[in-house]
């Protein structure tokens, strides 16, 4: 199979427990075995300073910019990994993401926006956070919201398969960055 992103480098960026064989992201991996995946030392106990590290650290692996992938943990992960340093990330995939208040880490996330595009998928009926909260967070962080309705947690239990609506935002946020790269190299 072809890399649909030639130009990025694509980062699984998981959650708490990591995404299990049923979830988009393991479906999305299996699809494009180019995509990477970080790995963390143990993805029972959420660490968010060790699991940006772990994250910077593939990000450096590949000399192309970064589109990151992230659900749950994996979102706030991924904030605060480009909140250190936006340096090759190109754009970020926030879907379903966990309650900052919930693992006492919202004063570690940005208030501002972030350096890159991204877009942020919340669902009305979302355990790890309300989709108010997820638009406060996506307005804080320059994210484009998209509210996807009653999925719950956009994981394997929504019954998503390969979640195409959610590929196509992936799509999408690879035009805009590769339009924003575009733009910055005239």
């Amino acid at each position: 199979m072809t890399e649909l992103f030639p130009h990025f480098q694509v980062i699984v960026v998981s959650g708490l427990h990591d995404s299990g064989p049923g979830h988009w992201q393991s479906r999305w991996q299996r699809l494009h075995p180019e995509f990477v995946r970080v790995r963390q030392d143990d993805f029972d106990q959420p660490d968010l300073a060790a699991w940006a590290a772990r994250l910077d650290q593939v990000r450096r692996s590949d000399p192309r910019p970064a589109l990151l992938v992230a659900h749950s943990f994996g979102c706030l992960t991924a904030v605060h990994s480009i909140a250190r340093s936006s340096d090759g990330v190109a754009g970020a995939l926030l879907v379903a993401p966990a309650d900052p208040d919930r693992f006492g880490v919202a004063e570690r996330l940005p208030a501002l926006s972030l350096d890159c595009p991204s877009i942020l998928v919340s669902s009305a009926n979302d355990p790890w956070m309300s989709a108010p909260h997820a638009a406060l967070w996506a307005r804080r962080w320059g994210s484009e919201l998209i509210e996807q309705g009653r999925l719950g947690h956009i994981n394997a239990d929504s019954g998503l398969g390969d979640w195409p609506a959610g590929y196509n935002y992936l799509q999408r946020l690879g035009e805009l960055a590769h339009n924003r790269t575009l733009a910055f190299s005239a």
